[in-house]
């Protein structure tokens, strides 16, 4: 071997050399490459199983939204703690014939307890049909009878109201002729009577009818009208009530505390045929003296607030929505957020992280014990309001240092980083109903309001205009008023546009839903 390298040129002698330091430089680059290759894999799986989580949750959102309950219900007892082993087969065999035990007793108890029908209501006129058995009973005498009722109904009739006014005028022939004047009419010249429309209004905002459904119920009677007329109607009892309506926005604006709320509505865009505009209702809702007011706008930004909120003072309770937060930036207004969203934050998050989002709505059932205390003894504001320091305040304390304990040994985009992260940002308006004993802890009285405009928009789809929009929320205003106070939207509809030209500017609050059984009282 050494004989052979004498024999290389020098060349060869370096090339020789070279040859395994060149082998340990690719070797090296080889290591670097498999290196680098190792901590890119690590972050594609750190971010699939990010990923891997979030869809989960969503697919987990998904089966619920679809197959599960409709109602917010959790229940969990705290002191249970989760088993790290199985069940031993006798302990589930027992439990198993404990609930099967408790189902037949509660069902037993159910059948015992039965009340049995109900009974018809007095105040319904009775039709009496006698019913004799047949063959000679000359013979016999009567020892009893058996009464069987049941409800029945006589469809809704069209009837014509004739005015008949006889006209005087002086034998001498000369001087004024006399004739009686009408009755304030809804609509001066025109053919429906007060009733009618009413009924028109309480087809379509109470029951939900479309007005072209009413049409086609009117022309099964032989009454044909037309839609340009039927709207028409519409649109002259919107003109007569606005007054009203302007009068409840001066009156809900003076208010002190206000919660808000919106929901979308389609309406046809007059630019492009067959397409529609998304608008939206905003919904404003006084606890205090329990009035609703509903208005439509355009859009969804903050300027749509501005005609109600504009110049607001005093608490206004919301959800988390980013036009809520902007107004709560005005140093005359106190921001009241809504405990509901935060349960429904944590309700999502179940399936994401059970044991958090558990621990999480223990704490808010928590709270919401203490709520239903404070109206099951029907306590005044003060007392609520004391209530709360001493039992809600320091439930608060506690969730508010577990959530930041927690919030950083969780992923941000998932599930229940989510509902940590929507806790935190909103702490400080979460805590303030406590401040005044008249504040709610949640704004889902504002929401029932909504539910009337849900339902409707399934049956009539679309609203026909901007201007047609915000007769909407004219009607619907006076609608969740009357249900709000548990007044008959018919009555209410009836007695208000027969009355309202009659009444003076200073006394319209008296027409309000909450006033008419007063009124009626008294007539």
């Amino acid at each position: 071997m050494k004989k052979g390298l004498k024999n290389l040129s020098k060349s060869a002698l370096i090339a020789l050399i070279e040859q395994p330091q060149a082998s340990l430089i690719q070797k090296g680059e080889n290591e670097f490459r498999l290196q680098s290759d190792k901590e890119r894999l690590q972050v594609e799986k750190a971010h699939l199983k990010v990923e891997k989580t979030y869809l989960e949750a969503q697919i987990a959102e998904l089966k619920r939204m679809l197959f599960g309950q409709s109602r917010e219900r959790f229940i969990v007892n705290p002191e249970q703690m989760l088993l790290p082993f199985a069940v031993v087969p006798e302990i589930k065999e027992q439990q198993q014939e404990a609930v099967q035990q408790t189902i037949t007793y509660t069902r037993d108890k159910q059948k015992k307890n039965h009340p049995g029908r109900v009974a018809l209501p007095d105040h319904l006129p009775v039709e009496e049909i006698e019913i004799y058995p047949e063959g000679d009973l000359s013979n016999m005498r009567c020892i009893g009878k058996e009464i069987t009722e049941e409800l029945e109904r006589i469809p809704a009739k069209l009837y014509i109201k004739r005015y008949i006014r006889y006209k005087y005028a002086p034998k001498s022939g000369e001087g004024e002729h006399l004739i009686a004047s009408l009755p304030e009419r809804v609509i001066n010249k025109g053919i429906p009577g007060a009733g009618l429309l009413v009924g028109i209004l309480e087809d379509k905002y109470v029951y939900h009818l479309p007005l072209d459904r009413q049409l086609k119920r009117f022309k099964k009677e032989g009454v044909k009208i037309s839609p340009s007329t039927i709207n028409n109607w519409v649109k002259k009892c919107a003109e007569k009530l606005l007054i009203l309506y302007q009068n409840l926005i001066d009156d809900i604006q003076d208010k002190g505390y206000l919660q808000a709320d919106e929901t979308t509505l389609k309406v046809l865009d007059s630019r492009k045929k067959g397409a529609t505009h998304q608008g939206y209702f905003w919904v404003y809702h006084d606890p205090i003296e329990r009035m609703v007011l509903f208005d439509y706008q355009s859009s969804r930004g903050y300027k749509s607030t501005e005609c109600i909120l504009g110049d607001f003072k005093g608490y206004l309770q919301s959800d988390g929505y980013s036009v809520y937060a902007k107004i709560a930036k005005n140093s005359q207004v106190t921001p009241v957020a809504c405990w509901a969203h935060v349960r429904r934050e944590f309700k999502d998050a179940i399936s994401n992280d059970k044991a958090r989002a558990e621990k999480a709505l223990v704490y808010i059932q928590q709270l919401y014990a203490i709520e239903r205390q404070a109206r099951k003894k029907e306590m005044t504001p003060a007392q609520r309001k004391e209530l709360r320091i001493i039992k809600a305040l320091p439930v608060i304390n506690e969730m508010g240092k577990w959530i930041i304990e927690q919030q950083s040994q969780v992923l941000p985009k998932s599930t229940i980083g989510k509902a940590f992260t929507y806790c935190t940002n909103r702490w400080t308006a979460l805590s303030n109903y406590m401040l005044d004993g008249t504040l709610e802890i949640d704004n889902n009285l504002t929401e029932n309001a909504l539910r009337g405009v849900a339902l409707g928009r399934k049956n009539y789809l679309f609203a026909g205009s901007h201007d047609a929009a915000g007769r909407a929320a004219i009607f619907y205003t006076f609608v969740a008023n009357c249900q709000m106070h548990q007044v008959n939207a018919y009555d209410w509809f009836k007695y208000a546009l027969e009355n309202i030209m009659d009444t003076p500017v200073k006394e319209l609050h008296k027409l309000y839903p909450q006033n008419l059984k007063k009124i009626l009282e008294k007539a």
